[in-house]
C-alpha cells in the first residue's frame, strides 16, 4: 500500500510574541492572510498563511510556549526553506527589512545558491535558488 502523498500541506510555528511574528511572516516575507482566528479555549491564536505555490504555514500563539532546545541541531524540524528565483535578490530584500541574513553559501551536491536567516524567535529558516 503506498500512501500517495502529492506534496506538504503545511508547516506549523509557534510564536512568542504573536503579533511581532505576524508581521515578520506578512509584511516581511510577504505571505498571504488566508485567515485568522482566535480559539479562546486555547487562549490562542491562528493565523492561516498561504505561499504562492499554495503551500500554507500556520502561526500559532500559545500562553508560555517552551523554549527550543537549542539551535540548529535540536532534535525534530531542522529548518523551514523557502524557494526563491533569485536568492540574492531575496537576501537584499531581508536585509533592507533589517533581518539579518548569512551569506550565501553553494550546495556543494546540487550547485545550488542558498542562505539562512531566522524568524523574530530564531527559528532557522532558509532561501533555496530554485531558478538558474
Amino acid at each position: 500500500m503506498s500512501l500517495a502523498l502529492l506534496g506538504v500541506h503545511h508547516v506549523a510555528v509557534i510564536a512568542s510574541d504573536y503579533e511581532r511574528s505576524k508581521r515578520f511572516y506578512v509584511e516581511v516575507l510577504g505571505l498571504q492572510v488566508l485567515a485568522e482566528n482566535f480559539r479562546a479555549a486555547r487562549n490562542s491564536w491562528k493565523l492561516d498563511l498561504a505561499l504562492p505555490d499554495g503551500t500554507q504555514l500556520e502561526l500559532f500563539s500559545f500562553p508560555e510556549p517552551p523554549a527550543r532546545p537549542s539551535r540548529p541541531e535540536a532534535c525534530g524540524l531542522r529548518h523551514l526553506c523557502f524557494a526563491v528565483a533569485d536568492v540574492a535578490a531575496a537576501q537584499q530584500a531581508l536585509e533592507a527589512a533589517g533581518v539579518p541574513v548569512e551569506d550565501i553559501r553553494v550546495d556543494e551536491y546540487t550547485g545550488r545558491r542558498f542562505t539562512f536567516f531566522a524568524d523574530p524567535d530564531g527559528l532557522p529558516l532558509e532561501l533555496y535558488q530554485t531558478g538558474a
